[in-house]
Order: structure tokens, then C-alpha cells, then sequence
């Protein structure tokens, strides 16, 4: 049924994307507050996301160089933050996630295989996480009046979508701002780009070809084993997760100039750090697995080598990786950070001491 739906969505003249667009009088204030109070909403769709951002990385994060490098198409069911369902097509096949509660059933259609896992506070991101009305909302969950600006409105999806411009605040960021166009009557994102520094085209886009805002059936949303389906279950859902859990140095409290946002519990070796769209991220990586990584990082475009770091800008995205710290993990530092910001984040790293819990 979905490759049907699909397949008529694709179909539908170009023109009705075209039509202008009622304009709406809501202030930029209001919309931002719109979208910001926006996740009690329930809704269904179907959306397209495209990456344009080709990441140097080694196979073990290879699932990001897919997720911001291509196009990911997506159907969604949303009944509410912890009971929704995101069925993910690409050309090699199906994915669809399942959450019930705090934990996740991810059916692989080819493969005809179910994983059962938990809800990890420190995870990759997945296709799911391309949702526009959810990672629209993130975007912009801690902007300030200040920031935003209106845009004009846009069709989008057939709805006459109001839209809204952010303009981050803090000189670090490689961030430039992001654009939205909002449902009017739920303040869900129906539409996003995300921009760099003299980019003229998006780093990352997202949008609903088809939109509905009504609260989708719970059998929707609820996981039904297939027959003849292999059955797994796993703690850990990938490699940040296994890397938060296992590895034992833990992230400095303050990383060049930004708190400690997050960190998964105390046995957490993950940290987060910045505001809204300003992103830090500080992974520990011990033995062999920065062995390949600082490879394809070396290897990638422009790449900054020197004895103590390798240091690669792609779009609004750096990464860094040092070297061995006093003893210690190297750490991946990446983010939507500038290249200065994530070298001071570096030289902290060199004069935090690692304590082994």
C-alpha cells in the first residue's frame, strides 16, 4: 500500500505546489510560539528530506553519511512523543520504527527481521529524526523573539503555510539561518532548510508532500509481528550508544565556553553541549575504532593534519578528532560550530584530565 501511495504522490502535476500561497498577518513572536507549543499535535504524512552534506566518516558512522547525503523518503504517524511510527523507503528498501513508550520496535522489511530496543538518551540520529514537524520544533525550541523574522507564505503540501526565518544569535555557529513554513491551525513545521555560510542551497531540506492534522488510529502505530519474522533485541541501538555505555572517561563539564547540556546519567561518556541550533558534541573513542575514522578523515577535502588533531569542515558541519589525551580516549568532536570554536574545544580536551570512573 505505501509504494502505491507513493507512487501517486509523485504523479501529481507540479502546479498544484504552485499555486500562491494566502498570505497570513501572524507576528513572527506568535509563530515561533506556535511551533514551539506544537507537540501535542497529532498528525500523518508523507515527506521527503534531502542531505547535502557528504561526510568523511568511517563505516562505523557510515548510517550519517546516507542520512545527510541523500534523499530519504518517509511516511509518518504521529499520535504523540512516545507512540508514533516512521516508515523510511529508500532504493535499497523499507525501515519502519515503532515507538511504545520508551522502547522502539524497527522492522527491516528485506531482511524480515524485527530488533526490540530501548530508549537510549544517546543515540545516532535516524531517518525518523527527518520528520519536519519534530526536527522543525527542535530547530527552533530555544530560539528568542530576537532571532526570528517572517517569511512569506508558501503552499506546501496544499496548506497556505505562514513562514518564519532563524537568525542564531551566537557569532559561533555555522549556521546562518533556517526557514520554515508553518500549518497555521497546529504550529507544526511543514517544511525546513537549514543553511550555512555561503551556501545558496540548503545543507539539509525537509517537507511534506502530503499532510494530514488529525491524530492517526492507534493500531496504526502499534507493532504487529509479521509471521516468519526473526525476533531481536538489543540494548544498545548503535555505535554512539555502545560508545556512551562502555567508554570510561567522561565529558568536562564546560567545553570552549558552552555547559554540559547532556550526558546519559553518570555512567554516560557522551556530551552535548550549545543552544538550539548550535550543536557541540564530544564522543570518547578508545583501541581501534579512531584508527579508520582518522583515516577518512585525512583523506577527506580540505582536511587540516597535524600531529595533534585532524580538522574537516563540511558545510555548517566541523569535525575534529585529537589524539590520545594524557593517557586517555581521542576524542570526535563535531558540530555546527566554527573550525576556531571546535580547536578551542580541542585544546580543552588536551588539559581535562582523564579520570576513569
Amino acid at each position: 500500500m505505501l509504494s502505491v501511495g507513493v507512487a501517486v504522490l509523485l504523479a501529481l502535476p507540479p502546479a498544484l505546489g504552485a499555486w500562491p500561497a494566502r498570505q497570513s498577518p501572524v507576528s513572527a513572536a506568535a509563530l515561533l510560539a506556535a511551533v514551539q507549543r506544537s507537540d501535542a499535535a497529532g498528525y500523518s504524512g508523507y515527506a521527503e528530506a534531502f542531505g547535502g552534506l557528504r561526510l568523511p566518516l568511517a563505516d562505523q558512522f557510515s548510517s550519517l553519511t546516507d542520512l545527510f547525503g541523500g534523499h530519504t523518503r518517509l511516511r509518518v504517524w504521529w499520535r504523540g512523543r512516545h507512540d508514533w511510527r516512521v516508515d523510511a523507503v529508500d532504493a535499497t528498501g523499507e525501515t519502519d520504527v515503532y515507538q511504545a513508550g520508551a522502547n522502539t520496535w524497527t522492522w527491516e522489511y528485506e531482511r524480515s527481521q524485527a530488533t526490540f530496543s530501548g530508549e537510549s538518551p544517546i543515540r545516532l540520529p535516524q531517518p525518523a529524526d527527518l520528520d519536519p514537524a519534530q526536527l522543525g520544533r527542535r530547530l527552533l525550541a530555544e530560539a528568542v523573539p530576537a532571532e526570528v523574522t517572517r517569511l512569506p507564505a508558501r503552499r506546501v503540501a496544499g496548506i497556505d503555510a505562514p513562514g518564519l526565518r532563524l537568525a542564531p544569535s551566537d557569532p559561533r555557529t555555522t549556521i546562518t539561518r533556517v526557514d520554515v513554513w508553518v500549518d497555521p491551525g497546529t504550529g507544526l513545521v511543514l517544511r525546513l532548510e537549514v543553511y550555512g555560510a555561503d551556501q545558496r542551497r540548503p545543507a539539509l531540506q525537509s517537507r511534506f508532500l502530503d499532510f494530514t492534522a488529525r491524530t492517526p488510529d492507534p493500531h496504526v502505530t502499534s507493532f504487529r509481528q509479521p509471521p516468519d519474522t526473526a525476533v531481536f533485541a538489543s540494548e544498545l541501538r548503535d555505535v554512539a550508544a555502545t560508545i556512551d555505555r562502555f567508554v570510561s572517561f567522561p565529558p568536562p563539564k564546560k567545553l570552549a565556553g558552552y555547559p554540559l547540556r547532556q550526558r546519559a546519567g553518570e555512567a554516560g561518556g557522551v556530551g552535548t553541549y550549545g543552544r538550539g541550533v548550535v550543536v557541540l558534541i564530544a564522543v570518547p573513542l578508545q583501541g581501534q575504532i579512531s584508527f579508520p575514522l582518522r583515516e577518512a578523515l585525512g583523506n577527506a577535502p580540505g582536511a587540516r593534519v597535524t600531529a595533534a588533531s585532524t580538522l574537516v569542515a563540511v558545510g555548517p558541519l566541523s569535525l575534529l578528532l585529537t589524539g590520545a589525551v594524557a593517557g586517555g580516549p581521542s576524542w570526535l568532536l563535531a558540530g555546527t560550530v566554527t573550525t576556531g570554536t571546535l580547536q578551542r574545544a580541542g585544546a580543552d580536551l588536551t588539559v581535562h584530565p582523564a579520570r576513569v570512573r
